[in-house]
């Protein structure tokens, strides 16, 4: 039907398609040693586990389907050399609309029986091995060679009606006639029929001719059989690509000329009648080599399946699991079942194009593949062929899916669904397997590339996002076995927006590195355990310092890379210390928002970290915001963020502005109201004044409760005082504490007690039903004993259930433009 011209086309197409793919099979194939598994192996190294299962099993099932097809060839050629054979018979008569000499159409009853039978019996040379299979290769092999050999020579004694009517033996009018397309309606039989519902064009007759080029992997499939795959493999595959593509393309020329297009529709055997010297050798070879190339499905197909189950990656495939070296015989078992389910079916033309899109999908996987190995070109790509380049790569890639929406857009978007869909089952229930892809190479490519072009300069607030370093253990009581505060990583996870950002966790180890080494993987590997099972992104790292101090120093100043170094701390707040008498907290707690503020780090810390919703506990209420010194707006965004979380969506925001008392106080709320409406925030303001000078609570504006904390916090830090006061003065040394000489001012030391008490009577009267109140963290006086500002910081926090302090660094973080 679509004549000489364009049939050379898509001779030339399909060839084309498998020669580069060929190509690229060929240069992933040397690249090192290739195991069981074929196209799949090579697949799933370089795009991927996910992709490679997704590509494998379609591929299997295009094996699979495909043995079917060439079973029913077989059998087709069978019976239209026997009638006899035939159980059931069909008689067409009109060809082209016009009634002429009745043609015998093969039964579809006929084809199904006779085609499971002969699936059963090769099910059966399947079984008996690889081995087996070898042993009986020639048998197939060499009367398809001496058919080839019958077919030119009788095309070459052709004469006109010798030896069958409408043969014009090799004749330039022939060939003049056949040039030019004409499409017709044909029955499912194949035969034309002006009246029939199968409509040609070129488009299907690609669908039909490409599994006549689908052996290229017949090869790879056999990868593990092979001894030397990287030398096998490229020269095989490439060679019966160019042999048969020549073929084909002899073959349309000199069909083309031989016979008229009458014949060339209505003869479906032309093959066998114009062979030299009679029919039965073209019948032999035709059913030999369907039943060869069927024999190479059904062997292909059960180790592709075994290959892909053997990795590991689907549970739900350990039934096809086979020991090295073994025959997959379940594997094997249920191909033989879906080719006979195909077979039943019994029609060619609606099993090809099925055929195709597999075999289609397969072959730009595997150009794909060759193209993002050759794009990246990591030190590990070195192939021993040569003769390759990504461009040629892209090329085939591209013409395998034009020419899968040229045969039906309809079959590509179910193949395309199916891959789809066996990808997400994949990723979602498939173990985790790390086999150094191309797609993670690419990547860390990319990450390089995006990291020097962010540079070292500051990032703009409008481009700003929170990395925050998480310190799991920086007060060392919780369990050996627990690597880190439960409600954590749901805090870090309240940072981020729509899930979008990164978090550092650390830990440190104390003492020498060269010891616990191996503490540290050990320790990391559980971390990272930890953030996966709460779901958040974030990386695992594990430090060994001298202590915890030095420790987090080191880690402060060099965590990270470019812009993409962390910038908020986040910890815990040390609510037991006093109640364990861990007397080195203070001072750890103290040199740790010290060491943040050097480096310019902002500080967030949790109080009352166990109850901390997760996103299952939805929050009613108010987030209470106490803003007392400019923090660049991390307060605000904080706030903004948490409003993003299920937990916290059905709040809203208060904003405390804490001055003096003779600040203007109205000027002051329309500033900050302005100021919040600028930056796209809805908040309720309040301005309160507090007197802070005052060294004496005034009776009835505290809390009872807050005073007898105030009352306890003097006596504590007056008997302290005391303390080292002594211990200097029995020594003769300067007043020390935590090490270090320090200044005590003790008016200043009440000042700052009673401040406090004044900020935590103000949170307590007007926030204590919040959801969640942020307040700036003050940060620790010069020279100031570490235990005197814990006692400030306990004070702060009496009696308050959850609470954020936040202290941030010398930029913006929220700017007034979008």
């Amino acid at each position: 039907m679509g004549g000489i011209g364009d049939a050379l086309l898509l001779v030339s197409l399909c060839g084309l398609c498998t020669f580069l793919t060929g190509i690229s099979l060929s240069a992933i194939a040397t690249n090192g040693a290739m195991k069981g598994g074929g196209p799949y192996y090579l697949i799933g190294r370089a795009l991927g586990p996910e992709v490679g299962v997704s590509i494998g099993l379609c591929f299997f099932l295009g094996n699979a389907v495909a043995g079917a097809l060439y079973v029913l060839g077989a059998v087709e050629t069978f019976l239209k050399a026997l009638p006899s054979a035939g159980i059931f018979t069909e008689t067409t008569t009109k060809v082209n609309g016009t009634v002429s000499e009745p043609i015998q159409s093969i039964s579809t009853h006929d084809l199904q029986i006779y085609g499971i039978v002969v699936t059963i019996i090769l099910c059966f040379i399947v079984f008996g091995g690889v081995k087996m299979i070898n042993r009986v290769a020639p048998a197939f092999l060499i009367p398809v060679l001496f058919s080839i050999f019958c077919i030119f020579i009788g095309i070459f004694l052709a004469k006109k009606d010798d030896p069958a009517p409408g043969v014009t033996g090799l004749s330039l009018e022939s060939f003049k006639d056949n040039w030019s397309s004409d499409y017709k309606n044909t029955n499912s039989a194949g035969i034309p029929d002006a009246e029939g519902n199968v409509h040609w064009n070129f488009h299907a007759l690609v669908g039909l001719f490409f599994p006549a080029v689908t052996g290229i992997m017949a090869g790879s499939n056999r990868s593990a059989s092979l001894e030397d795959t990287q030398r096998s493999i490229p020269i095989g595959t490439l060679a019966a690509t160019l042999t048969t593509t020549g073929l084909y393309l002899v073959s349309v020329l000199l069909f083309g000329a031989v016979a008229t297009r009458d014949k060339l529709l209505t003869d479906r055997l032309l093959t066998a009648t114009i062979a030299w010297p009679f029919p039965a050798i073209i019948h032999i070879g035709i059913i030999l080599s369907t039943l060869g190339a069927a024999l190479q499905s059904l062997t292909g197909a059960p180790r592709l399946l075994a290959a892909i189950s053997n990795d590991d990656i689907l549970p739900v495939l350990n039934y096809f699991k086979v020991a090295e070296g073994s025959e997959p015989y379940m594997a094997t078992l249920f191909t033989a079942f879906i080719c006979m389910g195909c077979v039943i079916i019994g029609n060619l033309d609606l099993i090809t194009p099925t055929v195709t899109m597999f075999f289609l999908l397969c072959y730009s996987g595997v150009n794909l593949s060759c193209f993002l190995l050759d794009l990246l070109d990591a030190p590990s790509w070195r192939p021993r062929w040569k003769f390759h380049h990504w461009s040629f790569s892209l090329l085939g890639a591209s013409l395998c899916i034009v020419i899968m929406f040229l045969i039906s857009w309809s079959f590509t978007v179910v193949a395309l669904a199916l891959a789809s869909l066996i990808y997400y089952y994949v990723s979602i229930k498939g173990k985790a397997g790390d086999w150094g892809d191309g797609f993670k190479s690419a990547y860390f490519q990319l990450a390089l590339r995006s990291l020097r072009s962010l540079g070292a300069n500051q990032v703009h607030p409008k481009n700003w996002y929170p990395i925050p370093l998480i310190f799991c253990r920086p007060w060392g009581k919780l369990p050996e076995n627990v690597p880190c505060h439960p409600k954590l990583a749901d805090f870090a996870n309240c940072m981020k927006k729509k899930g979008r950002g990164m978090s550092i966790f650390i830990n440190i180890l104390d003492g020498d590195y060269h010891e616990r080494a191996e503490d540290a993987k050990a320790a990391c590997k559980q971390l990272d355990t930890y953030i996966n099972y709460k779901n958040c992104e974030g990386v695992a790292e594990i430090v060994v310092a001298p202590n915890m101090s030095e420790g987090f120093r080191g880690v402060v100043q060099t965590m990270g890379l470019g812009n993409l170094k962390p910038n908020i701390v986040v910890m815990r707040y040390p609510e037991i210390w006093r109640r364990e008498n861990l007397k080195e907290i203070p001072g750890r707690f103290v040199g740790i928002i010290n060491d943040c503020i050097v480096a310019n780090k902002a500080v967030v810390i949790v109080k009352g970290l166990d109850e901390w919703p997760n996103e299952y506990q939805r929050q009613y209420g108010t987030i209470d915001l106490y803003w007392i010194v400019r923090d660049g707006g991390l307060m605000l965004l904080l706030s903004q963020l948490l409003l993003t979380k299920e937990s916290f969506e059905s709040c809203k925001i208060q904003v405390f502005c804490i001055a003096e008392e003779d600040t203007d106080a109205e000027g002051l709320k329309a500033d900050v109201k302005k100021f919040l409406y600028d930056l796209r925030m809805q908040a309720e303001v309040f301005v309160i004044a507090i007197k802070s000078w005052d060294v004496q609570p005034e009776n009835g504006s505290q809390p009872d409760e807050s005073k007898e904390a105030f009352t306890a916090a003097q006596q504590r830090v007056a008997d302290y005082l005391a303390e080292i006061k002594e211990t200097a003065k029995k020594e003769g040394t300067p007043l020390m504490a935590d090490g270090k000489p320090v200044i005590v001012n003790e008016q200043l030391v009440e000042k700052f007690l009673y401040t406090t008490l004044k900020l935590n009577s103000t949170i307590l009267r007007y926030s204590r039903m919040a959801a969640v109140v942020l307040v700036s963290l003050p940060p620790p006086p010069v020279s100031h004993p570490a235990y005197c500002y814990m006692e400030y910081m306990d004070l702060l926090v009496d009696n308050l259930p959850r609470l954020l302090m936040v202290r941030g660094y010398r930029r913006d973080v929220v700017t007034l433009f979008t």
